[in-house]
């Protein structure tokens, strides 16, 4: 890269995600696994079936399809419980099982606690200074690619 700058930011980035934050807190559970699980607790109703598979892809920004891996893999290691929906028989409801609370609130605590380091290594300042940043890299992504959707790039 020509641009020092530019190739600081790739090393710096390539570091963040080597360094472990991408990994998931638990072992033997994928990040996207427990991102689709912090959905379903984070939007739980008491008294409700659960979400739709459109609703969680709605949430998450995925596609439906691969909301039903993740949902096909969550069930299988008994994390998720399926109900058909009262209200339109063709559809189904998702919502954690109680196994699958148990692990999320371990992974929320687990993160919770990295953060927390986090915290006390760089300082409040600097913590809220990197949150306003990360916030800020966000926004450039989506607006770039929302740019590049509305004009036929993709």
């Amino acid at each position: 890269m020509e641009n020092l700058n530019a190739e600081k930011l790739f090393i710096a980035i390539k570091r963040f995600n080597k360094a472990g934050y991408s990994h998931s807190a638990i072992k033997g559970i994928k990040p996207s696994e427990v991102m689709l699980m912090f959905c379903l607790q984070k939007r739980k109703e008491p008294n409700t079936a659960g979400l739709r598979v459109s609703e969680i892809s709605e949430i998450l920004g995925v596609t439906s399809p691969t909301v039903t891996q993740l949902l096909k893999e969550l069930d299988a290691k008994g994390f998720i419980e399926r109900t058909m929906d009262q209200e339109d028989r063709r559809a189904v409801r998702i919502k954690l099982s109680k196994q699958g609370e148990v692990v999320i609130q371990e992974a929320l605590s687990l993160t919770e606690a990295s953060f927390n380091g986090l915290i006390q290594f760089l300082g409040e300042e600097e913590s809220n200074q990197l949150a306003d940043l990360l916030i800020k890299v966000c926004q450039y992504y989506e607006q770039r690619d929302l740019r590049q959707t509305e004009s036929g790039e993709e």
